[in-house]
């Protein structure tokens, strides 16, 4: 038997990204050698650029607060990896979800998120759980979540995000997003402009409400419930990295202009900024989006291999701040920040966030 350690540490020894393109065959092969976990419950499918972890969180709080038994499967993580499996509104046991798919994964040569996925759905069989809410990962039509027996599909909103892979545009992005609705399954959309999209799919109802996150979350699961449900139990539900305030600092991992924009009334004047930008996100509409909220940039770099260099963040910000600076190590350049103005916002990457953790 495996030591718990070792297995945390074999999952962060795995790519992420798939060497030979995205696609479910690996998928589905490994939750056949599972035994099709994910067809002993529902789902809650919740796919979109911004607001994705928070939603799922709080349908998770809504439907527990209606008596059900719940599994949540989040991502990415802030804080550390058992954030992801959550059973019964506790975190699971991430070292036994894994130790369960781990010689299987390896069999297939799965990715980290396409272990992790399997592991999670293992999870929630094994819990007896009625419903699972399940966030997406990338996309929706490749991604490795498109699996499930998804009742209700939940589309948050749309941003240019991994336009390499998802397309060049909001109406692409969409397009990949929505491939996860199933015949007969209720759509529930934050943005009424994908309403024909999500049609193409032959859902059995399309409802449409604010992108607000409680929003979405009550939409889905009255959805899945068919009766109205109380917001009352999503009251207090909070995500590390999501506005979370620590003494005079802000975390958030707002990595799109649009979640900048969402978040911009709750904050305040902001002394000094810590960002870190992947190299596939719009790092010239962030700086600008920034820009609004403070006059001094420390420019860092995440320890994910696709964070922007450090240098580079400076060199554009030069054109939105007074004052910037080059500090590559996180935890350096928070403390440079907090010396150069107060509060501080760290954001840019949730990547950024779980360096700082």
């Amino acid at each position: 038997m495996r030591s718990a350690v070792s297995q945390t540490a074999w999952i962060e020894s795995l790519s992420p990204w798939p060497r030979d393109g995205f696609g479910l065959d690996r998928m589905r092969a490994l939750l056949r050698e599972l035994g099709e976990p994910q067809r002993g419950y529902d789902a809650i499918h919740v796919v979109g650029t911004n607001g994705k972890s928070t939603t799922a969180r709080l349908t998770e709080a809504l439907l527990a607060g209606e008596g059900l038994h719940v599994g949540t499967y989040l991502s990415p993580h802030v804080s550390g990896w058992s954030e992801r499996i959550r059973v019964g509104g506790e975190e699971a046991d991430f070292e036994r979800a894994i130790g369960r798919v781990r010689d299987a994964a390896e069999r297939l040569g799965a990715t980290q998120f396409e272990t992790i996925t399997a592991a999670a759905l293992l999870e929630f069989a094994a819990s007896d759980v009625e419903v699972a809410v399940v966030e997406a990962g990338l996309g929706g039509r490749h991604d490795a979540t498109n699996v499930l027996r998804s009742r209700v599909a939940v589309l948050t909103n749309v941003a240019l995000e991994h336009t390499q892979v998802l397309g060049e545009t909001r109406q692409a992005i969409a397009s990949e997003k929505l491939a996860v609705v199933q015949r007969g399954s209720i759509v529930v959309l934050g943005e009424g402009e994908w309403k024909a999209l999500a049609r193409e799919h032959d859902p059995s109802a399309i409802v449409v409400v604010s992108s607000d996150n409680i929003a979405l979350a009550q939409a889905a699961a009255e959805a899945l419930l068919g009766r109205p449900v109380d917001q009352a139990a999503g009251l207090g539900v909070t995500l590390p990295g999501r506005l979370e305030v620590r003494g005079d600092e802000i975390r958030d991992g707002a990595h799109t202009v649009e979640a900048l924009r969402h978040i911009a009334p709750h904050l305040p004047r902001i002394g000094a900024i810590v960002v870190s930008i992947l190299e596939d996100k719009d790092a010239e509409g962030l700086l600008r989006e920034l820009a609004r909220h403070a006059d001094t940039l420390v420019a860092t770099q995440s320890s994910n291999s696709r964070a922007l260099p450090a240098q580079v963040v400076a060199e554009r910000g030069r054109w939105h701040f007074r004052h910037v600076e080059v500090v590559t190590d996180p935890l350096h350049a928070r403390a440079r920040a907090h010396a150069l103005g107060s509060p501080v916002l760290v954001t840019g990457s949730l990547y950024l966030l779980a360096d700082l953790s």
